[in-house]
């Protein structure tokens, strides 16, 4: 199976096996290059004082639902992942939270209604680079979940200069060139754009915040 020309059904299957190891180490190892999750948070231009709805598609084990939570204490939040795995260990970090972040394990796709109009932000953190062919989509998708001026915010790898590197990411599902923000700028009202090196430019990752 090619992680390029995968089926969404195949795509997701792949996921949900790659994150049994995965969602018990996840949260040791990934501090080291998830760069940026933290100041997309911040950047987000919602009313911190307003009941705002915030989705965030591949949620993981919930670091990102976290910090969601404590910047918008009014905030229904609702996280998304195909994996079970990573969906338990989120059950746990948003606890203390209570019925102010869902959490659902089913997969995000065009056509899917439960959000129409509804959000007032969707966040995608490190999830559309693995995502492929179907990143696409599920950009569609968030576009019709946004209400009018919704927010859209990403932070994901960006590119890499070195072969060996993508060679090294694309076997661990995650494709790099590029491609995310130039499709975003495009088909939504750019906000900004932030293109970061990491580990002296092995690699970059960004920042970008649109609106519908």
């Amino acid at each position: 199976m090619s992680r390029l020309t995968a089926s969404a059904e195949e795509q997701n299957q792949a996921m949900e096996q790659y994150y049994v190891l995965q969602s018990k180490i996840y949260d040791l190892t990934r501090w080291a290059f998830l760069f940026g999750r933290e100041e997309i948070v911040r950047r987000l231009p919602l009313d911190r004082s307003a009941p705002q709805r915030i989705l965030e598609v591949g949620c993981g084990t919930g670091y990102n639902l976290r910090l969601l939570a404590k910047r918008f204490p009014k905030a229904q939040i609702t996280g998304l992942d195909v994996s079970g795995h990573m969906i338990s260990r989120a059950s746990q970090a948003v606890q203390p939270f209570g019925g102010r972040v869902k959490l659902e394990q089913r997969p995000y796709q065009l056509g899917d209604m439960h959000f129409n109009n509804q959000m007032d932000a969707v966040l995608f953190s490190y999830s559309l680079t693995m995502i492929n062919p179907h990143w696409k989509s599920l950009l569609q998708q968030a576009y019709e979940d946004l209400k009018p001026g919704g927010v859209l915010a990403v932070a994901d790898f960006h590119d890499s200069r070195f072969p060996w590197f993508k060679a090294h990411m694309g076997n661990n599902h995650v494709r790099m060139d590029a491609h995310l923000s130039p499709w975003i700028k495009e088909n939504f009202d750019p906000v900004s754009l932030t293109v970061k090196p990491a580990y002296g430019g092995v690699w970059h990752y960004f920042m970008q915040i649109a609106r519908k």
